[in-house]
């Protein structure tokens, strides 16, 4: 079996501003991930979502686009949860989109394109503004958030049938913590039994 890149960028979440979020992984966990370490892995990533601005990323830029991400998650997650958004997180966001403009320009070649961002900033708000599309409108309803705790990586699952997150790793984390749960309630429940045949209290796992 191959063993999955932890470093690798992911590009399956359903969004580019959903990809963006998982540039991080494991972001709950003592020891997450970070895929976007250095400006020049910023500059490819924003390249493989055909996003590259006309000057390339610096440190700064690095810094910044750390910070929307996690802006963005804080206020995706609490869309997921029908939550109220945090406050701050909100205003930070209102402030990044408000200070960059970018007007659409578009050109027709072999296919309709638009203009590349002159920044990274406004390469940044671009990605932005697809997140405040889908969190203020019904597409907020496809959101789904990962159950494993150290994940909470949010995704696109308009059938509602993908219970965990496109990572392998949090499928297969989660399908052995359930199995593992389904024996040792198996164990406990014919440990228990009386044979008396009531199924108050002794249901089978597998019958529920």
């Amino acid at each position: 079996m191959a063993t999955e890149d932890k470093l690798a960028f992911r590009f399956d979440c359903g969004a580019t501003w959903l990809n963006f979020l998982a540039t991080k992984g494991r972001t709950f966990s003592a020891a997450p991930v970070e895929r976007l370490a250095t400006a020049g892995l910023l500059a490819e990533w924003l390249e493989r979502c055909e996003l590259s601005p006309a000057q390339p990323p610096d440190q700064d830029d690095l810094h910044q686009a750390w910070t929307l991400r996690e802006t963005l998650r804080a206020i995706a997650l609490a869309t997921v949860e029908e939550e109220p958004p945090p406050a701050t997180a909100v205003a930070t966001l209102a402030a990044f989109v408000a200070g960059h403009d970018d007007p659409v320009r578009l050109t027709a070649a072999d296919r309709l394109r638009r203009e590349p961002p002159a920044t990274t900033a406004h390469a940044l708000a671009r990605i932005a503004r697809q997140a405040v599309d889908q969190m203020t409108g019904s597409d907020r309803l496809a959101l789904k958030r990962c159950p494993e705790d150290d994940c909470r990586g949010v995704f696109i699952d308009p059938p509602g049938r993908r219970r965990w997150c496109p990572s392998p790793a949090c499928a297969s984390r989660g399908r052995v913590r359930a199995l593992r749960a389904r024996r040792n309630a198996a164990t406990s429940g014919s440990g228990s039994g009386s044979g008396s045949g009531s199924n108050d209290d002794h249901t089978p796992t597998s019958a529920r």
